[in-house]
């Protein structure tokens, strides 16, 4: 493997060094970090296998990170958390991949936080609020969070961030994690990069970047939560149009286009929700190369593909619980979300690409209408001229 090139700073960036055991002062020894992972899916055993790989080398860290798993039974009639602890292998949603020793899976969601002063939420985003509600008055006060879910929720006076609804629901900090991030690749330990989101605390996005960092992890912090956060979410539905493309053959220039079209919207998007947000953040891995990656790879370009093959007439619930083995899709469900939000607020125009892909997704047009709304030159028209959000 050619060695890979210094990182450089790019504008609104903080590289932020790693400390190793040594550097560690007498008050982080004294007041080590507890890290709890809720969530054990193939992208939460991944954040676990990177995680108990760095709080065994790093005096500041209790060595066991919990992470909790919600119980199924296997095939062969064992306990999902018995076998990831008797093998230190998530044999259902990572084969093959070894946790670290020091993974212990718990299926008690109020037992894996107790005592905790970092949690690390990494679960389907349509499940979050009912955890939160779970978690109210069972964690310490102090605790810090980070959230790695992309999704957001839609409420009556528009979007909440995930990270807002752990920080309202749970009175806590909470910072995100987003990246070029497909687990698996992670997994086996193929270089990748992400992007710590933090609002006020460098410090703590500074700890965030130690517990997550690796040789084959490089992880870098900017003070944008919703920006990186709203990279994360939307890019799944980009993906589902990027796979829609896939499944009719159209092409690479096509799925470039929609790919460029759908960073756009992305970028519109957010600034229109939150004036905080940075342009340079959509240039971090949280943007741009996620968008790429998961656009080339990911589980919803998967699916979007296999929908568009088979003509849009085998719903996209029926190809996931095929395609992904109790893994879940992001992207429909965000796109639904994206699109009560433009509908509510008069945008679906502003925005062909996301109100094209809902509007697929639910049947209502045909895979194929994935570039048909390019030839209708009013709406590609409103886009072009709303680069004055940007």
């Amino acid at each position: 493997m050619a060695p890979v090139p210094q990182k450089q700073q790019l504008e609104g960036e903080e590289t932020i060094p790693e400390k190793d055991s040594s550097s560690s002062n007498s008050h982080e020894v004294l007041m080590k970090s507890k890290v709890t992972v809720v969530g054990s899916g193939n992208w939460g055993s991944v954040a676990a296998k990177l995680i108990a790989s760095n709080t065994i080398k790093l005096s500041s860290f209790h060595d066991e990170v919990r992470m909790w798993v919600f119980e199924e039974t296997l095939p062969t009639g064992e306990k999902l958390t018995e076998v990831i602890n008797r093998t230190n292998e998530n044999v259902k949603y990572l084969p093959g991949i070894k946790l670290g020793k020091n993974v212990v899976a718990d299926p008690d969601l109020e037992h894996a936080v107790k005592d905790a002063s970092m949690l690390v939420f990494v679960t389907p985003h349509q499940f979050m609020e009912g955890i939160c509600r779970r978690l109210v008055g069972k964690i310490k006060g102090d605790v810090q969070a980070i959230s790695l879910i992309k999704g957001m929720e839609v409420k009556m006076e528009g979007p909440c961030m995930i990270s807002t609804l752990i920080s309202e629901k749970l009175g806590i900090n909470c910072c995100v994690l987003m990246g070029a991030n497909i687990a698996n690749e992670i997994a086996v330990e193929k270089f990748s990069e992400a992007t710590v989101g933090y609002r006020e605390d460098k410090e703590v996005a500074e700890r965030w970047v130690r517990l997550f960092s690796t040789p084959y992890f490089l992880v870098s912090a900017v003070q944008d939560v919703e920006g990186v956060e709203l990279c994360g979410t939307l890019k799944n539905v980009v993906a589902i149009g990027a796979g829609l493309v896939d499944g009719l053959e159209m092409g690479n220039n096509t799925k470039a286009a929609i790919m460029r079209i759908g960073l756009r919207e992305m970028r519109a998007f957010s600034k229109l929700m939150f004036s905080s947000v940075r342009d340079s953040t959509f240039f971090e891995s949280c943007g741009v190369a996620d968008l790429i990656t998961t656009c080339l790879g990911g589980r919803n370009r998967k699916v979007a593909e296999a929908f568009a093959k088979n003509g849009g007439k085998r719903c996209f619930d029926e190809l996931e619980a095929e395609l992904l083995q109790g893994q879940k899709l992001q992207g429909v469900s965000t796109a639904k979300e994206v699109y009560e939000v433009l509908s509510h607020r008069g945008w679906l125009e502003l925005f062909p690409l996301f109100t094209t892909v809902h509007e697929i997704c639910i049947g209502r047009l045909p895979p194929s209408a994935i570039v048909e709304y390019s030839e209708h030159t009013p709406k590609f028209s409103l886009v072009e001229g709303s680069a004055q959000y940007y």
